[in-house]
Protein backbone atom coordinates (compact mmCIF):
# COMPACT_ATOMS: atom_id res chain seq x y z
CA UNK A 1 0.00 0.00 0.00
CA UNK A 2 1.53 3.64 -0.66
CA UNK A 3 0.09 6.33 1.54
CA UNK A 4 -0.16 10.00 -0.30
CA UNK A 5 -0.68 13.33 1.75
CA UNK A 6 -2.60 16.00 0.11
CA UNK A 7 -1.50 19.71 0.00
CA UNK A 8 -4.40 20.57 2.49
CA UNK A 9 -2.88 18.76 5.56
CA UNK A 10 -0.91 20.46 6.96
CA UNK A 11 0.11 18.21 9.98
CA UNK A 12 -1.02 15.06 7.54
CA UNK A 13 -3.13 13.83 10.16
CA UNK A 14 -6.58 14.87 9.38
CA UNK A 15 -7.03 14.75 5.97
CA UNK A 16 -5.53 11.73 5.36
CA UNK A 17 -6.52 8.85 3.36
CA UNK A 18 -5.01 6.11 1.75
CA UNK A 19 -4.84 4.97 -1.92
CA UNK A 20 -4.65 1.72 -2.57
CA UNK A 21 -2.31 0.11 -5.90
CA UNK A 22 -2.95 -2.70 -7.25
CA UNK A 23 -0.84 -5.73 -5.99
CA UNK A 24 0.00 -6.73 -9.32
CA UNK A 25 1.87 -3.86 -9.62
CA UNK A 26 4.48 -4.74 -7.21
CA UNK A 27 5.10 -8.12 -9.20
CA UNK A 28 6.41 -5.43 -12.16
CA UNK A 29 10.03 -4.75 -12.57
CA UNK A 30 10.72 -1.26 -10.81
CA UNK A 31 11.92 0.67 -13.32
CA UNK A 32 9.07 -0.49 -15.93
CA UNK A 33 7.94 -3.34 -17.68
CA UNK A 34 8.90 -2.91 -21.07
CA UNK A 35 10.88 -4.71 -24.31
CA UNK A 36 13.73 -2.28 -24.18
CA UNK A 37 14.81 -3.68 -20.34
CA UNK A 38 14.50 -7.09 -21.68
CA UNK A 39 16.40 -6.79 -24.77
CA UNK A 40 19.03 -5.02 -22.70
CA UNK A 41 19.26 -7.55 -20.56
CA UNK A 42 19.82 -10.16 -23.16
CA UNK A 43 22.88 -8.35 -24.34
CA UNK A 44 24.17 -7.81 -21.06
CA UNK A 45 23.76 -11.62 -20.80
CA UNK A 46 25.46 -12.52 -24.25
CA UNK A 47 28.49 -9.83 -23.00
CA UNK A 48 29.05 -11.63 -20.35
CA UNK A 49 28.86 -14.94 -21.95
CA UNK A 50 31.51 -14.07 -24.47
CA UNK A 51 33.55 -12.57 -21.89
CA UNK A 52 33.57 -15.86 -19.65
CA UNK A 53 34.33 -18.15 -23.00
CA UNK A 54 37.41 -15.67 -23.51
CA UNK A 55 38.34 -15.73 -19.81
CA UNK A 56 38.40 -20.03 -20.05
CA UNK A 57 40.01 -19.89 -23.60
CA UNK A 58 42.82 -17.98 -21.95
CA UNK A 59 43.24 -20.05 -19.00
CA UNK A 60 43.53 -22.93 -21.02
CA UNK A 61 46.34 -21.62 -22.80
CA UNK A 62 48.49 -20.66 -20.10
CA UNK A 63 47.27 -23.71 -18.02
CA UNK A 64 48.42 -25.55 -21.25
CA UNK A 65 51.84 -23.28 -21.28
CA UNK A 66 52.52 -24.01 -18.30
CA UNK A 67 52.18 -27.44 -17.81
CA UNK A 68 54.56 -28.02 -21.29
CA UNK A 69 57.57 -25.78 -19.75
CA UNK A 70 57.83 -27.64 -16.51
CA UNK A 71 57.35 -30.96 -18.33
CA UNK A 72 60.24 -29.84 -20.22
CA UNK A 73 61.81 -28.59 -16.83
CA UNK A 74 61.62 -32.18 -15.71
CA UNK A 75 62.79 -33.69 -18.25
CA UNK A 76 65.81 -31.60 -18.49
CA UNK A 77 66.54 -31.86 -14.94
CA UNK A 78 66.78 -35.67 -15.57
CA UNK A 79 69.42 -35.63 -17.82
CA UNK A 80 71.31 -33.34 -15.21
CA UNK A 81 70.56 -35.58 -12.42
CA UNK A 82 70.57 -39.09 -13.75
CA UNK A 83 72.90 -38.57 -16.54
CA UNK A 84 76.11 -40.72 -17.07
CA UNK A 85 78.95 -39.53 -15.03
CA UNK A 86 76.93 -37.72 -12.62
CA UNK A 87 76.96 -37.92 -8.95
CA UNK A 88 73.44 -38.85 -8.24
CA UNK A 89 73.60 -41.67 -11.10
CA UNK A 90 76.65 -43.02 -9.56
CA UNK A 91 74.79 -43.37 -6.15
CA UNK A 92 71.87 -44.53 -7.79
CA UNK A 93 74.19 -47.26 -9.64
CA UNK A 94 75.81 -48.61 -6.29
CA UNK A 95 74.72 -52.04 -5.51
CA UNK A 96 73.12 -52.87 -2.39
CA UNK A 97 73.45 -55.70 -0.45
CA UNK A 98 71.05 -58.08 0.80
CA UNK A 99 72.03 -60.95 3.48
CA UNK A 100 75.37 -61.44 4.67
CA UNK A 101 78.83 -64.14 4.20
CA UNK A 102 78.71 -66.80 1.57
CA UNK A 103 75.06 -66.26 0.92
CA UNK A 104 75.21 -62.39 0.55
CA UNK A 105 73.20 -61.15 -2.88
CA UNK A 106 73.59 -57.64 -4.29
CA UNK A 107 70.47 -55.46 -5.55
CA UNK A 108 71.31 -54.93 -9.52
CA UNK A 109 71.47 -51.35 -10.15
CA UNK A 110 68.91 -49.74 -12.91
CA UNK A 111 70.28 -50.66 -16.36
CA UNK A 112 70.74 -48.14 -19.06
CA UNK A 113 69.04 -48.82 -22.01
CA UNK A 114 72.54 -50.08 -23.81
CA UNK A 115 73.39 -52.56 -20.96
CA UNK A 116 69.88 -53.66 -20.76
CA UNK A 117 69.71 -54.46 -24.80
CA UNK A 118 73.65 -55.61 -24.43
CA UNK A 119 72.37 -57.89 -21.36
CA UNK A 120 69.48 -59.27 -23.43
CA UNK A 121 71.48 -59.89 -26.72
CA UNK A 122 74.24 -62.06 -24.01
CA UNK A 123 71.42 -64.03 -22.79
CA UNK A 124 70.31 -65.33 -25.90
CA UNK A 125 73.74 -66.11 -27.02
CA UNK A 126 73.72 -68.19 -23.81
CA UNK A 127 70.70 -69.81 -24.76
CA UNK A 128 71.96 -71.84 -27.62
CA UNK A 129 73.07 -75.35 -27.51
CA UNK A 130 75.84 -76.52 -29.75
CA UNK A 131 74.22 -78.76 -32.15
CA UNK A 132 76.73 -81.07 -34.35
CA UNK A 133 73.22 -81.50 -36.67
CA UNK A 134 73.54 -77.49 -37.70
CA UNK A 135 75.36 -76.28 -41.09
CA UNK A 136 75.98 -72.99 -39.15
CA UNK A 137 77.90 -74.92 -35.83
CA UNK A 138 79.81 -77.02 -37.91
CA UNK A 139 81.27 -74.15 -40.09
CA UNK A 140 81.98 -72.56 -36.71
CA UNK A 141 83.68 -75.62 -35.60
CA UNK A 142 85.85 -75.66 -38.95
CA UNK A 143 86.25 -71.99 -38.51
CA UNK A 144 88.05 -72.81 -35.25
CA UNK A 145 90.52 -75.48 -36.64
CA UNK A 146 91.36 -73.38 -39.49
CA UNK A 147 92.40 -70.50 -37.21
CA UNK A 148 94.55 -72.99 -34.91
CA UNK A 149 95.86 -74.38 -37.54
CA UNK A 150 96.13 -72.72 -40.67
CA UNK A 151 98.96 -74.45 -42.59
CA UNK A 152 97.01 -77.98 -41.68
CA UNK A 153 94.46 -79.85 -43.25
CA UNK A 154 90.90 -79.54 -42.52
CA UNK A 155 89.39 -83.01 -41.10
CA UNK A 156 85.85 -84.22 -41.38
CA UNK A 157 83.92 -83.51 -38.60
CA UNK A 158 84.76 -86.80 -36.74
CA UNK A 159 88.15 -87.64 -36.99
CA UNK A 160 90.85 -88.64 -34.51
CA UNK A 161 92.81 -85.60 -35.32
CA UNK A 162 90.94 -83.15 -33.52
CA UNK A 163 92.20 -84.42 -30.16
CA UNK A 164 94.93 -82.83 -31.37
CA UNK A 165 93.42 -79.53 -30.26
CA UNK A 166 92.02 -80.86 -26.67
CA UNK A 167 89.01 -82.59 -27.62
CA UNK A 168 88.63 -85.24 -25.64
CA UNK A 169 87.09 -88.05 -28.67
CA UNK A 170 86.82 -88.18 -32.11
CA UNK A 171 83.39 -86.12 -32.17
CA UNK A 172 83.90 -82.62 -30.86
CA UNK A 173 80.50 -81.81 -30.62
CA UNK A 174 80.14 -84.28 -27.35
CA UNK A 175 82.34 -82.60 -25.42
CA UNK A 176 80.38 -78.79 -25.55
CA UNK A 177 77.38 -80.63 -22.64
CA UNK A 178 76.55 -77.18 -20.87
CA UNK A 179 79.06 -74.84 -22.47
CA UNK A 180 76.55 -74.17 -25.17
CA UNK A 181 77.34 -72.95 -28.54
CA UNK A 182 79.09 -69.77 -26.87
CA UNK A 183 82.12 -71.56 -25.68
CA UNK A 184 82.73 -72.29 -29.51
CA UNK A 185 82.48 -69.05 -30.24
CA UNK A 186 84.56 -68.15 -27.25
CA UNK A 187 87.57 -70.24 -28.65
CA UNK A 188 87.41 -68.53 -32.10
CA UNK A 189 87.11 -64.66 -30.84
CA UNK A 190 90.63 -65.32 -28.63
CA UNK A 191 92.20 -66.93 -31.85
CA UNK A 192 91.47 -64.12 -33.71
CA UNK A 193 91.97 -61.23 -31.31
CA UNK A 194 94.74 -62.60 -29.48
CA UNK A 195 95.94 -64.87 -31.52
CA UNK A 196 99.67 -65.09 -30.22
CA UNK A 197 98.51 -65.82 -26.28
CA UNK A 198 95.65 -68.24 -28.35
CA UNK A 199 98.67 -70.17 -29.91
CA UNK A 200 101.03 -70.14 -26.82
CA UNK A 201 98.38 -71.68 -24.93
CA UNK A 202 97.26 -74.05 -27.41
CA UNK A 203 100.83 -75.45 -28.07
CA UNK A 204 101.58 -75.06 -23.99
CA UNK A 205 105.06 -72.98 -25.17
CA UNK A 206 105.08 -71.14 -22.15
CA UNK A 207 106.34 -72.46 -18.33
CA UNK A 208 107.67 -76.24 -17.20
CA UNK A 209 104.69 -78.16 -18.33
CA UNK A 210 103.19 -81.61 -16.89
CA UNK A 211 103.28 -84.21 -18.01
CA UNK A 212 99.86 -84.68 -18.04
CA UNK A 213 98.29 -81.61 -19.12
CA UNK A 214 94.79 -80.18 -19.51
CA UNK A 215 93.09 -80.66 -22.71
CA UNK A 216 93.04 -77.41 -24.45
CA UNK A 217 89.45 -77.11 -25.71
CA UNK A 218 87.62 -79.02 -22.84
CA UNK A 219 89.62 -76.20 -20.78
CA UNK A 220 87.48 -73.64 -22.53
CA UNK A 221 84.63 -74.69 -22.56
CA UNK A 222 84.78 -75.15 -19.03
CA UNK A 223 85.81 -71.56 -18.50
CA UNK A 224 82.90 -70.38 -20.65
CA UNK A 225 81.16 -72.80 -17.82
CA UNK A 226 82.70 -70.65 -14.72
CA UNK A 227 82.21 -67.27 -16.42
CA UNK A 228 78.49 -67.94 -16.78
CA UNK A 229 78.00 -68.85 -12.99
CA UNK A 230 80.23 -66.27 -11.36
CA UNK A 231 78.85 -63.25 -13.29
CA UNK A 232 75.22 -64.98 -12.77
CA UNK A 233 73.89 -63.38 -16.30
CA UNK A 234 72.40 -66.96 -17.28
CA UNK A 235 68.74 -65.15 -16.86
CA UNK A 236 67.19 -61.98 -15.41
CA UNK A 237 69.69 -59.80 -13.61
CA UNK A 238 73.04 -60.66 -11.73
CA UNK A 239 72.87 -60.60 -8.16
CA UNK A 240 76.31 -61.78 -7.69
CA UNK A 241 78.94 -58.63 -7.13
CA UNK A 242 81.23 -59.76 -10.19
CA UNK A 243 77.87 -59.33 -12.38
CA UNK A 244 76.39 -56.67 -10.99
CA UNK A 245 79.88 -54.97 -11.66
CA UNK A 246 80.39 -56.94 -15.05
CA UNK A 247 77.09 -54.84 -16.09
CA UNK A 248 79.57 -51.53 -16.60
CA UNK A 249 81.78 -53.39 -18.31
CA UNK A 250 78.76 -54.09 -20.98
CA UNK A 251 78.15 -50.42 -21.27
CA UNK A 252 81.59 -49.55 -22.06
CA UNK A 253 82.19 -52.71 -24.45
CA UNK A 254 79.31 -54.99 -26.12
CA UNK A 255 82.47 -57.86 -26.67
CA UNK A 256 82.77 -57.93 -22.63
CA UNK A 257 82.10 -61.49 -21.84
CA UNK A 258 84.76 -62.65 -25.03
CA UNK A 259 86.91 -60.20 -23.59
CA UNK A 260 86.65 -61.49 -20.17
CA UNK A 261 87.23 -65.09 -21.51
CA UNK A 262 90.34 -64.42 -22.97
CA UNK A 263 91.55 -63.29 -19.83
CA UNK A 264 90.27 -66.29 -17.54
CA UNK A 265 92.07 -68.41 -20.16
CA UNK A 266 95.36 -66.80 -19.63
CA UNK A 267 94.67 -66.26 -16.21
CA UNK A 268 93.79 -69.72 -15.51
CA UNK A 269 97.24 -71.24 -17.60
CA UNK A 270 99.42 -69.16 -15.27
CA UNK A 271 97.58 -70.64 -12.24
CA UNK A 272 98.22 -74.09 -13.53
CA UNK A 273 102.15 -73.21 -14.15
CA UNK A 274 102.15 -71.39 -10.62
CA UNK A 275 100.79 -74.67 -8.79
CA UNK A 276 102.59 -76.75 -10.93
CA UNK A 277 98.86 -78.53 -11.22
CA UNK A 278 98.89 -81.91 -13.62
CA UNK A 279 95.31 -83.17 -14.54
CA UNK A 280 93.75 -84.05 -11.92
CA UNK A 281 94.11 -80.88 -10.29
CA UNK A 282 92.12 -78.94 -12.59
CA UNK A 283 89.33 -78.19 -11.33
CA UNK A 284 90.87 -76.66 -8.60
CA UNK A 285 92.61 -74.61 -10.71
CA UNK A 286 89.79 -72.94 -12.24
CA UNK A 287 88.38 -72.38 -8.58
CA UNK A 288 91.39 -70.61 -7.54
CA UNK A 289 91.06 -68.55 -11.18
CA UNK A 290 87.39 -67.44 -10.37
CA UNK A 291 88.52 -66.14 -6.61
CA UNK A 292 91.30 -63.89 -8.19
CA UNK A 293 88.79 -62.79 -11.19
CA UNK A 294 86.04 -61.93 -8.79
CA UNK A 295 88.89 -59.60 -6.51
CA UNK A 296 89.55 -58.16 -9.27
CA UNK A 297 86.33 -57.16 -10.49
CA UNK A 298 85.84 -56.01 -6.94
CA UNK A 299 88.20 -53.41 -7.48
CA UNK A 300 86.47 -49.40 -7.61
CA UNK A 301 88.23 -48.27 -10.59
CA UNK A 302 87.99 -51.37 -12.73
CA UNK A 303 85.33 -50.74 -15.27
CA UNK A 304 86.49 -52.47 -18.41
CA UNK A 305 87.65 -55.78 -19.07
CA UNK A 306 91.63 -53.86 -19.99
CA UNK A 307 91.51 -52.35 -16.52
CA UNK A 308 91.59 -56.16 -14.79
CA UNK A 309 95.12 -56.47 -13.73
CA UNK A 310 94.81 -59.65 -15.54
CA UNK A 311 94.75 -58.30 -18.70
CA UNK A 312 98.32 -58.31 -18.97
CA UNK A 313 98.63 -61.49 -19.31
CA UNK A 314 97.58 -61.24 -23.09
CA UNK A 315 100.41 -58.66 -23.58
CA UNK A 316 103.39 -60.75 -22.72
Amino acid sequence: MRRRLHHGDVDGKKHEHLVGADLDDLNEPLLGNNEDYKANQLEVQKLEDIFYDEKSKERLHWTFLFSHIISEWAQWLAKLLLGSGSFIARILTLPSTIGSGPTKKFLPPLLTPLQESRLRTLQKRLEVPFDGSCLEHQDALRKLWRSAYPNRELPGLKSEVWKDMGWQGNDPSTDFRGGGFISLENLIFFAHTYPEAFQNLLNKKEGNRAEWEYPFAVAGINISFMLVQMLDIQSGLPTSLSGVHFLQFLSNDESAFDELYCVAFKLMDAHWLARRASYMEFNEVIKSTRMQLERELAIEDVTSVKDLPAYNLLRR
